[in-house]
């Protein structure tokens, strides 16, 4: 029925009717829905016209029918019977302009991997994450040539409706003259052009089935589409399949989308599907005395004990409150989680059983799942050598986690910019001529192996894991995870895998993975807990009082170490918010302030422990050196920088021996100046002019 009244002269009747039901259809309060629509569209100056789906198919059914079998035919007639009536409402605006009707909600989505030769022709719509974007190009749609013999000018292709393809394709008889000598030289800056980009969408990790590799689909953007998303974003996208080929010789084609509506998806979990019936089992839950233990009881139940880590990895995927300051800045809700620790301690398996629950995840490994890495990049096109915008594992995870195995193996340039990532939530790439800035707002849940394969009690975490100080600071919380050897605790562990393995029921979840799936996502989406009094005043004595510790430390010049910062003042307010949340509280107590400063005074005391006075010191995580060791290195700078400039004129440079000898003089041992000299080198902030011979840069 469709191709019927898509031949010959019945063509007319296509946009005779769609102009009818633009004209025509009401909402159910009486109100000429697109009319009003047509209307805004002239007034904000606009050319594209969103109609719903369901609206044409309640109104027309037989025009849906022929939408979805004959899109190209179908639009170019929709287009016209718009401009008909945009000339009507404003003659002057309809002059010289093209405008498109942009339809949206098709009842049906396919999957990117089920789209095959069948669909060619076909109106589809998808859902997908953009992970490719090349940049803006301009592109000949109709092509003014001049035939040289007779000197007339005149569109190519001659037919006003029909547009170039791939190629421009020379005319060869005159259309003008009728003669076809002579040269057709083509007049550039006559010729018709639209706006048109390219970009990859990539199956939602949700989307993929176990085992399988995302597919992509090619998605081609023209005029009013052409920036409107970014690599990271969440689509929906409505258009046209169609086929191009690998080169002019071959029979294989490859499919691509002509999109005719993209539609950005929310970052609030919105794939996550809750019935009411989900409700309600969920505020039933929520009311549970014993919530909080269950969902950590929840998290990888076949692993023995870890229950600190355990209740990281809930807080992680329940989050802080995000907060958008009436200046412009946001301060992050999400928490970022770091394991490091022996081999064999389950950490992968964590991070696994993490994937499994979290409501949208993407896990990789440090090296990255792409070219792009963890963060994004500026790749180049084999076929075509054309720069195009890859995102990386923080950027896909926008809105979700990301859960990132080997974490201290990642590249170079994803350790440039990630710090950026991690606390503006943003990456910016400025690269190639492609200036961009991505949303990273996700959780980053880490793992990695200590630096020597062991992690060595006797070094300070810093000098344990192979990562900069800045972006171990980052984390909100750190776990040092060590397999010590204990026999009654190797007995229960040992006791605890043997059951897993011959007695699966016992190991089952306290609350279902995928119920509680849906209680994470709720609570994400409608819980925004508010600190108490009580708990603010609950946190702000524990700031003061930690602060308050270092006083009797004072050295000399006034330095002391700092056992705090405001950093980690906000990472327990996110801590606090993220306690109260797992109980769907809108209120965060004093009770949910208390959990968040024992686990956060667990972590300093695991990390930020100086191994020679045995005081707090969050500088060895933020500086990568402990309060005495940033002295000697500060006695050794300025003891190069005297002796190079008051005693040799400022030349030369001071042997280690020198520096060694004249700062044992003040009893500071050999290892620690030699410590010192080769942390100031690694920084930067000392040569080595010749063998064991430093000046200060």
């Amino acid at each position: 029925m469709a191709e019927e009244m898509l031949s010959g002269e019945e063509t007319l009747a296509v946009g005779e009717r769609f102009k009818t039901f633009l004209e025509n259809f009401r909402t159910e309060e009486g109100k000429l829905k697109y009319v009003e629509a047509i209307r805004r569209m002239i007034n904000y100056e606009e050319t594209s016209l969103e109609v719903e789906f369901k609206d044409l198919y309640r109104y027309d059914p037989l025009l849906s029918e022929i939408l979805l079998e004959k899109p190209r035919e179908f639009l170019k007639e929709a287009s016209e019977a718009l401009k008909e009536i945009v000339a009507q409402e404003s003659p002057e605006y309809a002059q010289g302009r093209v405008f498109t009707p942009r339809f949206t909600g098709l009842f049906d989505t396919e999957r990117i991997r089920d789209i095959g030769s069948d669909h060619v022709g076909k109106l589809v719509q998808i859902n997908g994450i953009v992970t490719r974007m090349h940049p803006r190009a301009t592109r000949m749609v109709r092509a003014r040539f001049r035939h040289d013999r007779c000197g007339a000018e005149f569109w190519w292709p001659a037919n006003e409706d029909e547009v170039l393809g791939e190629r421009i394709e020379r005319p060869s008889i005159c259309p003008v003259c009728g003669e076809g000598g002579g040269k057709f030289t083509l007049v550039r800056d006559k010729s018709l052009y639209i706006d048109w980009q390219k970009i990859m969408v990539q199956e939602r990790p949700e989307d993929v089935p176990g085992g399988q590799i995302p597919r992509s689909i090619e998605v081609h953007l023209s005029r009013d589409l052409v920036e409107k998303v970014r690599p990271g974003d969440r689509v929906k996208i409505v258009g046209v399949v169609g086929l191009q080929s690998f080169s002019s010789s071959s029979t294989l084609y490859s499919l691509y989308m002509e999109a005719n509506s993209i539609l950005l998806e929310e970052k609030i979990l919105e794939e996550v599907s809750i019935t009411r019936e989900d409700e309600e089992k969920i505020l039933q839950l929520s009311r549970d005395p014993w919530i909080k233990e269950k969902i950590i009881a929840s998290i990888a139940p076949t692993i023995y004990g870890h229950w600190d880590l355990k209740e990281a990895i809930a807080l992680l995927l329940f989050g802080g409150v995000p907060k958008q300051r009436p200046d412009g800045t946001r301060t992050r809700g999400d928490i970022h989680v770091l394991f490091v620790g022996d081999p064999g301690v389950a950490k992968s398996q964590l991070l696994q059983s993490t994937a499994q629950v979290a409501p949208r995840v993407v896990y990789t490994t440090g090296k990255g799942s792409t070219a792009a890495g963890l963060t994004a990049a500026v790749l180049r096109d084999p076929r075509t050598g054309e720069y195009f915008l890859e995102a990386g594992a923080l950027v896909l995870a926008d809105g979700g986690i990301a859960v990132i195995d080997e974490f201290d193996k990642m590249s170079k340039e994803d350790r440039g910019v990630i710090h950026e990532a991690m606390e503006q939530q943003t990456v910016s790439i400025a690269k190639a001529g492609i200036k961009a800035t991505l949303s990273a707002r996700a959780s980053l849940l880490a793992a990695g192996n200590p630096k020597f394969g062991y992690y060595d009690p006797s070094r300070s975490f810093v000098d344990n894991v192979d990562l900069p100080a800045p972006i171990i600071s980052r984390f909100d919380l750190i776990f040092v995870v060590r397999d010590v050897i204990e026999r009654s605790r190797d007995e229960m562990l040992a006791s605890y895998v043997l059951e897993t393995h011959t007695n699966v029921e016992l190991f089952k979840p306290e609350i279902d993975p995928d119920l509680l799936r849906k209680y994470i996502a709720f609570a994400r989406k409608h819980v925004k807990p508010r600190l108490t009094p009580q708990a603010k005043k609950l946190l702000k004595d524990f700031y003061v009082e930690m602060r308050s510790s270092a006083l009797h430390h004072s050295s000399q010049e006034g330095a002391k170490p700092v056992p705090i910062t405001t950093r980690q003042l906000e990472a327990l307010i996110r801590l606090t918010e993220a306690h109260a949340r797992m109980s769907l509280k809108q209120e965060a107590t004093e009770e949910d302030a208390i959990a968040a400063i024992r686990i956060m005074t667990s972590v300093l005391q695991s990390i930020g422990l100086d191994l020679e006075t045995g005081e707090i010191d969050i500088g060895i995580i933020m500086t990568g050196a402990s309060f005495r060791s940033r002295k000697i290195m500060s006695e050794v700078l300025d003891l190069i920088k005297s002796i190079v400039e008051e005693e040799r004129g400022g030349q030369g440079c001071v042997r280690a021996s020198e520096i060694v000898r004249r700062l044992g003089e003040k009893n500071i041992p050999e290892e620690k100046v030699r410590d010192a000299i080769d942390k100031l080198y690694r920084q930067g902030l000392i040569i080595e002019i010749r063998t064991e011979c430093y000046k200060a840069v």
